[in-house]
């Protein structure tokens, strides 16, 4: 990232590094204060030979003076011109302006001299070399750090405490945590800055479990830690949630004095927020006499991080009424959390403007919390347009950009911008792989998922266990559940969300007796169930028809877990209703929920009134969903087919007329089987397919042997007039028949057909690939709009209820 001070003339981190410094030593710096030219003084050569050596040593001492007070004050530009004119072979001279660059931010700069120090012959020594590893920390070019690492090895210097402090934390600062803690195992003697660099680094890398275990060594060892100890230690507690630590740590520093320390103070403030005790938090920011912005910023974050939004934003309110202070880029990031909370977008929009008008932006950080801020809020256009215009973007803001898009259902745009970043120098990280993976399993083919699967692999992400529970939701939901099950048993850390995702993959192919058993399982190893968990279980209990076990765990919820069930929970158990065929009790369910009823709960009514034929009942259901979601298709489409089998054609027409009206057109059936080398695609009464000679011909056969007459089957539900153009369109011409007939002569006798539809699967086809599962002895497995259905031996997985 650029410097933040002034001089930053001479730092381009696009210049090539062999680019001349000429031109930039022409003009030196003008002083402030005199409004001067400080142009060195050269002393002209005395003429007489007796004192010319006095003369030059005397100009060399003054020369080099003023080179060090050029530096010392920040006057880069002074200390290059006055550089270029003095006699470059003191190793003496060239740290000082190696300092100079790496002091003021001007890492390339540093980096850049070093080469040509070496070049010109000149030796570092173990001044040299802590400098130029710190430029290239603060480059984070790991690649240069080892170069230089290599070339302090050649020099014997490698031994030395200073050059190893340095090496460690770049190695931290790159994420080379592996060879910073190579360097510290090494080093014959460790001073305090050298475990306080492991204790930090441990935490830039994520990792608060050794960082303890580091501060535990060093007590252990006899050093003293100091208040850069305890910062970062405090850090690693706040990291993992270790808030007993932190407890422990803050007596230790009671008892040693240093919790008076400011900067101690803060950070403990800091820590005990993110634990979540906000209590603690702010009876310690109460006791803090001088409190800077940095401390209001660690509160603020610490409310929004808490989902205490209205208090994050009184506290900008108190800072800016007490202590005068005015908020900062990072108060903004602290605040825009709390606008998302909330899906304010109106505070949001002040937050931006407000960082705006005070020359916060362009900020990467601030940049990045703004794309975050925006996804949230659903507004996906801002969100876009800021990621689209940042002139320098890291892997949290793709990540960003990946999540708002999943955030708000555009899985296809996850995933364009996804194969974006695998195309720049940049890798994705565990967070990347565990947002994009649900994009692969809601729109990939299961060889996708596949590829997708073998790419992690390759990036040695497959262990992390966040990363793991998407890999099993992908593989359940792309059909493979024997793969995602293996992925499930093979995971060396399992926490409660991979219990929830495999009791959920089980749930969606309609296998409710081992979600059951599985619940049993994860409550025998002590994880305890939460909301989601119910979720999965009741869903389980619905899609498999299980009525008393789903009644049972809905009431254990609040009975043994204090669990408030929420309206997912509500909706499972509605649809468990729904199959008794009590209409009457599932509309006095909704109308006694605590809860304001959605459109999935309205659903689920008309759903059991399709199956029950309750027409009164089912325009009941679809009044109240079109008034919460007027543009739901397969609502309109839903209760046309009903008027249509009751022969109510004025009321269809109506529909047909006002979906017209609306723009709305009925999603066209698709069904898609997926070889091992490309994915094939069948819609209705399908003719393009290089084979679609030969499945016609099957499905003749099968039709027969089955013994369904499709020309007949329903039609009496139509008028005279139709039969003709229902004839054209029968169930016989369905892309999902075309598409189980084409899996059935192209893969192997024995194994399973896979089939995807992007609608509801109608009755007809249903019962067609029940018949066709038990007369070809082979499992069919067909994922529509909803669930998954195996049919196997002349039955389906969803007992007929979908």
């Amino acid at each position: 990232m650029a410097s933040t001070f002034p001089h930053t003339y001479f730092y381009n981190s696009k210049r090539p590094r062999n680019a001349s410094r000429e031109k930039r030593a022409r003009t030196p710096q003008t002083n402030p204060d005199t409004d001067l030219i400080l142009k060195p003084r050269i002393f002209k050569t005395a003429r007489s030979k007796r004192n010319q050596s006095f003369l030059v040593e005397r100009n060399s001492v003054s020369l080099t003076r003023a080179l060090s007070s050029y530096v010392e004050r920040g006057y880069i530009k002074n200390a290059l011109y006055l550089f270029e004119n003095m006699h470059h072979c003191d190793t003496f001279i060239w740290n000082v302006m190696i300092r100079g660059f790496v002091d003021n931010g001007l890492f390339w700069d540093a980096v850049d001299f070093y080469h040509r120090m070496e070049f010109g012959g000149v030796r570092g020594d173990n001044f040299t070399y802590p400098f130029v590893i710190k430029a290239c920390g603060g480059l984070y070019d790991l690649v240069e750090g080892e170069r230089v690492h290599g070339k302090v090895i050649k020099s014997g210097l490698d031994l030395d405490v200073y050059i190893g402090n340095s090496l460690i934390i770049m190695y931290a600062k790159t994420g080379c945590i592996e060879s910073a803690e190579m360097v510290f195992r090494e080093m014959p003697v460790r001073d305090l800055v050298s475990w306080n660099s492991m204790i930090s680094g441990y935490v830039s890398v994520g990792d608060g479990w050794r960082s303890l275990s580091c501060f535990r060594e060093m007590q252990a060892s006899g050093i003293k830690q100091d208040r850069f100890s305890v910062i970062g230690i405090l850090g690693a507690c706040s990291l993992e949630g270790f808030v007993q630590n932190g407890k422990e740590i803050h007596c230790q520093m009671m008892r040693s004095r240093l919790e008076l320390d400011s900067m101690v103070q803060t950070s403990l403030v800091d820590m005990y927020a993110k634990c979540g005790r906000m209590d603690y938090a702010e009876r310690l920011f109460d006791q803090i006499t001088d409190k800077s912005i940095v401390a209001w910023n660690a509160m603020i974050g610490g409310y929004s991080l808490n989902a205490q939004s209205f208090e994050s934003f009184a506290y900008v309110r108190k800072m800016q009424e007490a202590g005068k202070l005015h908020p900062d880029w990072i108060t903004m990031i602290n605040l825009l959390p709390s606008c998302a909370q909330l899906e304010a977008i109106l505070l949001g929009k002040s937050v931006h403007g407000f960082a705006i008008r005070n020359g916060f932006l362009p900020h990467l950080v601030l940049e990045t919390a703004l794309v975050d801020m925006y996804g949230e809020c659903r507004k996906l256009k801002p969100a876009e347009c800021l990621f689209g215009q940042m002139n320098e973007r890291n892997l949290i803001s793709w990540n960003a950009m990946i999540a708002s898009y999943m955030k708000n259902g555009e899985n296809r745009k996850a995933m364009t911008v996804f194969q974006d970043l695998c195309n720049k120098t940049l890798k994705p990280d565990a967070s990347t792989i565990a947002s994009i993976l649900p994009a692969y399993a809601e729109l990939a083919s299961l060889r996708e998922a596949e590829q997708i699967h073998g790419y992690v692999t390759k990036l040695k992400l497959d262990s992390n266990t966040f990363v793991s529970n998407s890999i099993v939701y992908m593989y359940g939901k792309c059909g493979n559940l024997l793969r995602a099950r293996e992925i499930f048993d093979w995971m060396t850390f399992k926490d409660v969300i991979s219990w929830n995702t495999v009791i959920m993959a089980y749930a969606i192919h309609g296998f409710g007796r081992i979600s059951i058993e599985l619940f049993s399982e994860m409550r025998e190893k002590g994880f305890e169930p939460n909301g989601s968990t119910f979720v999965s279980l009741l869903l389980s209990c619905s899609v498999a028809g299980l009525v008393n076990e789903g009644w049972e765990y809905f009431n254990s919820m609040k009975r043994d877990y204090n669990i408030n069930p929420g309206i997912e929970h509500y909706g499972c158990i509605l649809d468990l209703i729904g199959r008794t065929g009590n209409l009457d009790h599932a509309k006095n369910f909704i109308e006694e929920m605590p809860l304001a009823p959605t459109a999935r709960i309205w659903g689920s009514l008309l759903t059991a009134s399709r199956n029950k034929g309750d027409i009164e009942l089912a325009e009941i259901a679809a009044e109240h969903i079109l008034s919460l979601e007027h543009d739901n298709t397969g609502c309109y489409v839903l209760l046309s087919n009903m008027y249509a089998e009751a022969g109510r054609w004025e009321d269809v027409e109506r529909i047909k007329s006002h979906m017209k009206k609306e723009g709305l057109e009925k999603s066209v059936g698709c069904s898609v089987v997926d070889l091992s080398s490309k994915t094939f695609r069948f819609m209705n009464q399908d003719q393009s397919h290089v084979e679609i000679n030969m499945v016609y011909d099957v499905l003749d056969i099968i039709s027969k042997k089955i013994g369904e007459d499709v020309y007949v089957h329903s039609l009496t539900k139509f008028r005279p007039s139709d039969l003709e153009k229902k004839r054209a369109n029968s169930p016989k011409s369905h892309s999902l028949r075309l598409a189980i007939c084409f899996g059935l002569i192209s893969t192997t006798i024995g194994n399973p057909v896979l089939v995807r539809k992007n609608i509801r699967m109608c009755e007809a086809c249903h019962r067609f690939a029940k018949r066709i599962s038990e007369t070809t002895k082979r499992e069919i497995i067909v994922r529509d709009s909803k669930i998954f259905h195996h049919f196997n031996g002349g039955h389906c997985s969803c007992g007929d209820y979908w």
